[in-house]
């Protein structure tokens, strides 16, 4: 009986046991055509196994480099890709950067920031003032959606000054959205009620009874 300490080590256990075996045989076929011959059985029967990995981009180069990672880096096979090495699995991932951008009102978000930038730069007039005015209440939706408390038209005036750097000015005259129309409370509807007479039970007719 073979036990699985006395095996060889597999470095990708998802191929399963018999693939290792049919790797390690082909490294000990000294014809360097038929040991070509034999890896792409190989690697059509890896596809086989796994074909998740068909939505993966580049699936045949994933393919070869799991047949060289199951050897040990030993099979020497011409592959149509370029060939891993020890050293590129051992490879750190490079540092991702992320963005500094320092955002005033969070619940606000970045987007609405880029937007009123775009706005400073209109001219004055029709088209500046409507947007003004939807930038306006979209802040008040914005806040009533994470703060869940009321807020004046006065308080997102003064918000809207400070993200555009006092370059945007609500007018006084402008009445935003109502704060339960912005967040979307409906009244829920009533259900209106149907007696219906229960069942295995006789109705009882009230009145006077036909003759």
């Amino acid at each position: 009986m073979e036990y699985n300490s006395q095996r060889s080590k597999m470095n990708i256990s998802e191929y399963g046991r018999n693939i290792q075996k049919m790797i390690e045989q082909i490294m000990e076929i000294e014809d360097p055509v038929v040991r070509n011959k034999q890896a792409k059985a190989i690697i059509q029967v890896m596809g086989q196994l796994n074909p998740h990995l068909r939505d993966v981009a580049d699936f045949k180069h994933k393919l070869w480099d799991h047949l060289f990672i199951m050897s040990n880096f030993k099979l020497d096979v011409e592959s149509p890709f370029p060939i891993p090495s020890p050293q590129s699995l051992a490879k750190k991932p490079e540092r991702l950067s992320y963005s500094n951008n320092h955002i005033k009102f969070r619940h606000y978000g970045r987007h609405i920031e880029k937007i009123i930038e775009r706005a400073t730069a209109l001219e004055d007039g029709l088209e500046k003032s409507t947007l003004i005015k939807l930038i306006a209440n979209h802040l008040k939706k914005s806040y009533i959606t994470w703060n869940r408390d009321a807020v004046t038209d006065d308080e997102i005036a003064s918000h809207l000054a400070v993200l555009s750097k006092g370059k945007l000015k609500l007018d006084e005259n402008v009445k935003l959205a109502q704060s339960v129309e912005v967040a979307g409370v409906a009244k829920p509807k009533r259900k209106k009620f149907h007696p219906r007479p229960q069942q295995g039970k006789p109705f009882h007719f009230r009145g006077n009874r036909p003759k």
